[in-house]
């Protein structure tokens, strides 16, 4: 099951979110703090009006105990309830377990997120984010949830760079991750493992085994390592060895590791199975009743070459002055019911993952590549989306149905692009082999229609501020055992930007609706850049020798986005560009997507591999049924505490799996390169200079999207001098020069997996 990997900036397709109503709703796979009011608001209340007291001093749970009046039946209610404020970062606990408001002893508590070089940011809810060093960070790890103590200005420690307060780690109140993946290996006396992920600095000291332990491994052998309780950073943690995965260079093995690191499903209960394996295999006709019939409409579906589920479809017809957009998505809601087991699996899982050589599904097989796909001339159920546009691409009606289709063909982006690369009149080639109902023609004609209201719509997308933030992708091609055997570069074609201008229109109108019902329900946000992070990018692109304003003012940021288009640097200064932004995420409030610049966004276009567009399906299904005529249902409830606590387990969820996806990718280049090092003839590759350093040459091969480096040690023609003013080599015999924007053809020199580096040599 293969589908495309989402934009940064918006939906290629739908996400999903929780149900506006769940009191059933399951503890995600990684369980959120439990909601602290649960243990009573009453006893919250007034713990927390004692901690606000002006005259109050730090207490312990016994002193708390005697000072609220509690009976010995209460301590246990009080101490689970201190937990849970702990964890949320309502309450500090300081020396001695006496707790306090973080605000008054400067603290704060928040994720911290490591950085390949040992650095650190902390996410506690203030802007811009705490910058902590690799010493400030302790023992702390990657993901691991902490206190942390703001260190004041004059105190010995390394400046942010960015100019950033800095904070000292002072407490672990969870750990991301209990295991590490990595390869063992051994010195004289002892076994280590080295761990996968760079930003683990220390390596693992091997624990002597254990009855039960698995097989004895070799050395070179990718491991799992539960860690032991580590106390010091002067110290190299331990741990004990509980899987072997394989020898690191098996083929598989290096997938497996990321599914291990990143604490992945990979298969699904024998519970979940059982509730998909009832799920009929056809529409059963009795779900056809008081639904759209649209069976008899021209919908076509357009998809990935190796997609098997097909999520959305499309249809277009021109209006008197103007268009008829219908986008329609499967139902999954109708099969996936709100607090079943099949619900529960989902909203752990959050979302599918899409690996360089597997997906990992959200939902089993039986619905996501079965019932719930959208395959041509089968019936399938919908939730469906009418817009019509006048002749200027502006919303004139919208109207919202659940309905039954069948669609009527199944094209790729390679084919759409080839029908709309032609005229509408153009013979394509077939469509469905062996299915004579698909009149080519009249897919052609549609084809052509609806490009000319994407087009508009894009048009005017863009000048209403959206920013242009596409980037191309790289297809690995993988043999029977998993190895690359081919790089492709996808573009963003007409064919790409047909389908997402149609789900950007969904998405918006859908969540527009459920702003004005005051519908409980879940939102795509992108907050605001930083204004910092901002300027810092503007002093990059200045030091590349472009011009830039304001970049607070988004028609700065546009221009200077238009100025990147087509440049050697192109990709990289877009990707610095996205790191000073900030992360999407889902929210209950709708406040809005930079990137997009829409005021009202949600997910909505992709409930069978986001679990944010399910609740959205749901959020519009009791407003379907209360439509509906003679309904009894009851009115949406205003309001739904498990919201909250769903939209940040699914933003977690698609960081992790966008971490996985890219990482996925990225092993599976440098898996290639390596077996270009043992080619005969290596392949040849353009390259594009993007900068230069004082040790060489940065560049970047656009048709494989990777970033290298030739060492200046490989220009062996000439003797070249470094000029740090020009930023350029130039030979000191035959003057050659070699700065930014050049081009050169060159091959593989080296290849250093765990760095996730390559080294390139000039041609000849």
């Amino acid at each position: 099951m293969s589908r495309r990997r989402p934009r940064r900036h918006g939906p290629p397709r739908g996400q999903s979110a929780a149900p506006p109503s769940a009191p059933s709703q399951p503890k995600p796979r990684r369980q959120q703090p439990a909601a602290a009011a649960s243990a009573g608001p009453s006893l919250r209340e007034r713990i927390l009006k004692l901690l606000r007291e002006p005259r109050y001093q730090p207490l312990d749970k016994v002193e708390l105990t005697n000072k609220l009046g509690l009976s010995s039946d209460d301590r246990a209610q009080l101490r689970a309830l201190l937990r849970a404020l702990e964890q949320e970062g309502v309450v500090a606990r300081i020396r001695k377990d006496r707790y306090v408001l973080p605000q008054e002893a400067n603290l704060c508590t928040g994720i911290l997120r490591v950085s390949r070089g040992g650095n650190a940011r902390l996410d506690c809810g203030v802007e811009p984010h705490l910058f902590v060093s690799s010493e400030n960070a302790g023992i702390a790890m990657n993901g691991d949830r902490v206190v942390a103590r703001l260190v004041h200005e004059g105190r010995q420690q390394r400046p942010d760079p960015q100019g950033r307060r800095s904070a000292q780690v002072i407490r672990i109140l969870e750990r991301a991750n209990e295991t590490v993946v990595g390869t063992l290996q051994t010195s004289k006396r002892f076994l280590y493992v080295v761990p996968d992920d760079s930003r683990i600095p220390h390596n693992i000291y091997v624990l002597p085994e254990r009855d039960g332990a698995p097989r004895t491994p070799a050395v070179g052998d990718k491991v799992v390592v539960r860690l032991e309780e580590w106390l010091s950073p002067e110290a190299n943690p331990e741990g004990r060895i509980i899987e072997v995965l394989g020898p690191a260079d098996a083929p598989g093995v290096d997938m497996l590791s990321i599914i291990r690191r990143n604490n992945l499903p990979t298969e699904f209960p024998e519970a979940v199975l059982g509730e998909a394996a009832r799920v009929p295999e056809t529409v059963d006709p009795r779900d056809a009743a008081g639904r759209e019939d649209l069976r008899g409409e021209l919908i076509i579906t357009i998809d990935p070459d190796d997609a098997r589920d097909f999520d959305d479809a499309i249809q277009v017809e021109r209006l008197p002055g103007g268009w008829r957009l219908g986008v329609h998505i499967a139902d999954v809601s109708h099969y996936v019911r709100t607090g079943g087991v099949l619900d529960r699996e989902a909203l752990a899982r959050g979302n599918s993952v899409y690996l360089a050589d597997r997906v990992i599904p959200m939902l089993p097989e039986r619905l996501s590549n079965g019932v719930c796909s959208l395959k041509p001339l089968v019936d399938r159920l919908t939730f469906s989306v009418f817009i019509d546009f006048s002749a200027v691409g502006k919303i004139k009606h919208v109207r919202l149905a659940r309905a039954i289709i069948r669609s009527k063909a199944r094209l790729t982006y390679k084919q759409a692009f080839a029908i709309l690369s032609g005229r509408p009149v153009d013979p394509v080639p077939a469509l469905v082999p062996d299915k004579t109902e698909v009149i080519a023609p009249e897919v052609s004609r549609q084809l052509h229609t609806a490009w000319e209201l994407a087009s508009l719509l894009r048009k005017n997308r863009f000048q209403a501020g959206s920013l242009d933030l596409d980037f191309p992708e790289v297809k690995v091609w993988l043999d029977a055992e998993g190895r690359p055997v081919r790089l492709e570069k996808v573009e963003n074609d007409m064919s790409h930007q047909l389908v997402e201008e149609f789900m950007l229109a969904a998405n918006e109108v859908v969540a527009r609706e459920i702003k004005d019902r005051l519908l409980p329900s879940i939102y795509r946000v992108h907050a605001d850049p930083d204004p910092d992070r901002l300027k810092e990018f503007r002093e990059l692109a200045i030091s590349y020798g472009l011009q830039a304003g304001d970049l607070t003012n988004r028609v700065e940021v546009q221009r200077l986005l238009a100025k990147i288009r087509g440049l050697p640097e192109e990709y990289a200064l877009k990707l610095a560009f996205l790191k000073s932004l900030k992360r999407a995420a889902y929210e209950v409030d709708p406040h809005g997507h930079y990137g997009l610049a829409k005021t009202n966004y949600t997910h909505f276009t992709s409930p069978i591999r986001r679990y944010a567009d399910l609740v959205v399906h749901r959020v519009l299904g009791q407003l379907a049924a209360e439509r509906a005529p003679g309904s009894r249902a009851q009115p949406v409830r205003p309001a739904s505490k498990d919201l909250p606590a769903v939209a940040g387990h699914i933003s977690a969820t698609e960081r992790v799996a966008a971490d996985a996806e890219k990482e996925s990718v990225k092993l599976k280049k440098l898996e290639y390169f390596q077996a270009q090092l043992r080619a005969r003839s290596p392949e040849e590759f353009e390259a594009v200079i993007i900068d230069v350093k004082s040790f060489g040459l940065i560049v970047e091969l656009p048709a494989v999207i990777l970033t290298g480096v030739i060492h200046v040690s490989s220009l062996q023609d000439d003797f070249y001098l470094f000029d740090p003013v020009r930023l350029s080599f130039t030979g000191r015999r035959k003057r050659k020069t070699y700065r930014a924007g050049g081009r050169l053809r060159v091959i593989v020199d080296r290849v250093n997996a765990h760095k996730q580096q390559v080294d390139f040599v000039p041609v000849g």
